[in-house]
């Protein structure tokens, strides 16, 4: 890694930072428990970067001083103990003692994902108490764990969307050796590893790259954030290299089977190849050529440029936020804000995702002020979408964190589920979906005080905008980010699976996911691009079907409304069926979903 801290053999350590606009860098070690004392040593210049090989440990912690005038730590740090503003620590990449030797991945048409935040995961919160869970993930019939983002960030606490660090695991979820564990742990029990990447911004706090490298950032281009990323300016040569080895780190050194890019649609990039591109080539030809590794995308311009999920290219697939909107908006009345976009005949939004990927695929959106948003996508093959009827955004990013389950009747849920887990997307579940937690998932940081105390007023204005809210009176109700209780009542509350409603629920998605893997799976090699076609059967109610290139069809009915429908006959085997999907008049049931699958 041309960045950071690099142990070598004779036992020093090359230390390397990029700071264009220093004159002088100085490292510091710190004293350590071995009895060496404190130095500071001055850096080489090479071009933009500072360099040094000096006799150092594995553990020593460090830090660089720039001019003379602040200390800051290694923006490619292995391993900061004491958060962003304290020192990093050398880490040998080469000392943990793996234990997967043999694992070379899973095909991506087996993946169903299971997202989850470390720290909420389990009462401890951290990467060691995750892999007792392992096994039941395993029994449930997931086949992939998603970690939301880990890279260090500012306090104890936070969703990861804003980290500083991109290559240190935050400190509060255990050591880097720890997340090395729990990933070997995973893949003994035939488990990918999934991470979730920011390469769209830095977070507000802790961030110190503009001391002394401001060329990191655009000074044309604006994110929701702050300044863009520099992709294609000026010295972005240096900035591409460090995203790119950092996609490379995770997947070699910590061996994920893959990553999810964070809305990649606010990275800005008018060079070729695009930086996507560049990070994907470098993924295939590293460690792609020895073991399967899967890389998705968010993103909101619904690009399909990017995606090819049977070729070791680019991108498998993109999170489809518009099959969410659209099973939101059928399942529950809100109609604010992006699901505007969803609100008239949602029915026909949902059988275009469902037969061709995503809804939007260049007409004018409403709610984005009527710029025209996506790229046709049905020449894909329906693994190329990830489906979701809850992930972290669209539990965490509601007022008060509530689950799907908190908003509607069992049967509408259960019936959107089943649509979920049976197509023949790659399905996603919210860590505590599969047993219907009722635990929320909140919006939660550590901040400094002036900082926490402008988000919490700038979430409640951005409520303020809706429906719900207009009144004012609930706006004081939204819990505040920054308070610690915030982020302890969003932890599962593993108990809950003693219930009997609970476990009700976890049955049924166990049921589900096993007849995914007996039916669908094997089917999804064989279902081509343009293979899905809906037909509307009313305003709540429709059919799908998929052709295989083997002559397979499957078939889903879904009458998601409270009238009775007249029945389509269906060739094939009824592989599932929600309670009261056919009356005995031979209608299809209000609230109903049914699966068939033909074989020739």
């Amino acid at each position: 890694m041309p960045f950071g801290a690099e142990t070598r053999a004779d036992g020093r350590v090359r230390f390397r930072l990029y700071a264009p606009a220093a004159s002088r860098v100085d490292l510091l070690l710190e004293a350590t428990v071995a009895g060496c004392a404190a130095r500071r040593l001055a850096m080489s210049r090479e071009g933009s970067f500072f360099e040094l090989a000096t006799f150092a440990a594995a553990g020593s912690r460090y830090r660089y001083r720039i001019d003379d005038r602040i200390e800051v730590p290694d923006p490619a740090s292995r391993s900061n103990p004491d958060d962003p503003q304290g020192p990093s620590e050398v880490i040998d990449p080469a000392a943990y003692d793996w234990t997967d030797g043999a694992w070379r991945g899973r095909a991506w048409e087996e993946a169903v994902i299971y997202e989850l935040h470390v720290g909420a995961f389990t009462p401890e919160g951290t990467f060691a108490a995750a892999i007792g869970r392992l096994p039941y993930l395993a029994a449930l019939g997931v086949t992939a764990i998603e970690l939301m983002p880990i890279a260090d960030f500012p306090g104890r606490r936070g969703w990861g969307y804003d980290g500083v660090l991109p290559f240190a695991p935050d400190a509060s979820y255990g050591r880097p050796e720890d997340l090395k564990r729990l990933i070997a742990a995973a893949h003994a029990q035939d488990l990918m590893v999934f991470l979730d990447v920011v390469y769209n911004h830095f977070g507000p706090e802790g961030n110190y790259l503009h001391a002394y490298a401001p060329s990191f950032f655009s000074e044309r281009q604006q994110t929701l954030w702050g300044p863009a990323i520099n992709f294609d300016g000026d010295g972005s040569r240096a900035v591409r290299d460090f995203f790119i080895h950092n996609t490379l780190y995770w997947l070699e050194e910590y061996r994920f089977d893959g990553l999810r890019y964070d809305a990649v649609n606010a990275i800005r990039d008018a060079s070729r190849p695009h930086i996507l591109e560049e990070i994907a080539a470098a993924a295939h030809a590293g460690p792609g050529r020895t073991r399967m590794i899967h890389l998705a995308l968010e993103n909101d311009d619904n690009a399909v440029r990017y995606l090819h999920p049977r070729e070791p290219k680019l991108y498998r697939a993109q999170w489809n936020d518009d099959l969410h909107h659209a099973l939101h908006v059928l399942g529950t009345p809100e109609r604010d804000g992006y699901y505007a976009d969803y609100a008239s005949a949602p029915v026909e939004h949902l059988g275009r995702c469902l037969a061709e990927g995503f809804d939007y695929q260049g007409r004018p959106s409403v709610f984005r002020g009527g710029r025209a948003r996506g790229e046709p996508s049905a020449a894909l093959p329906p693994e190329a979408f990830v489906a979701f009827l809850q992930n972290h955004d669209q539990v965490g990013n509601r007022a008060f964190g509530e689950r799907i389950t908190a908003l509607v009747a069992p049967r509408v849920v259960r019936c959107l589920t089943a649509i979920v887990l049976l197509a023949p997307q790659v399905p996603l579940l919210f860590m505590g979906q599969e047993y219907g937690a009722g635990t929320p998932f909140l919006f939660f940081c550590d901040f400094g005080p002036d900082l926490g105390a402008a988000v919490a007023r700038g979430r409640r204005a951005e409520f303020a905008r809706f429906a719900g809210f207009a009144d004012g009176a609930d706006l004081e109700r939204i819990p505040d980010p920054n308070d610690e209780a915030t982020f302890l009542r969003s932890k599962l509350d593993w108990r809950e699976l003693d219930e009997e409603a609970h476990a009700a629920w976890h049955a049924e998605h166990r049921t589900l996911l096993a007849l995914r893997a007996r039916h669908i799976v094997p089917l999804l090699p064989h279902l081509p691009g343009r293979c899905g076609h809906a037909r509307i059967l009313s305003d709540a109610a429709l059919e799908v079907a998929w052709s295989g290139d083997r002559g397979e069809r499957l078939t889903l009915l879904a009458n998601l409304g409270e009238r009775d429908v007249a029945a389509v006959p269906v060739c094939g085997e009824r592989i599932y069926a929600t309670p009261g999907a056919f009356t005995p008049d031979a209608t299809l049931g209000a609230w109903s979903v049914t699966w068939y699958l033909h074989k020739p």
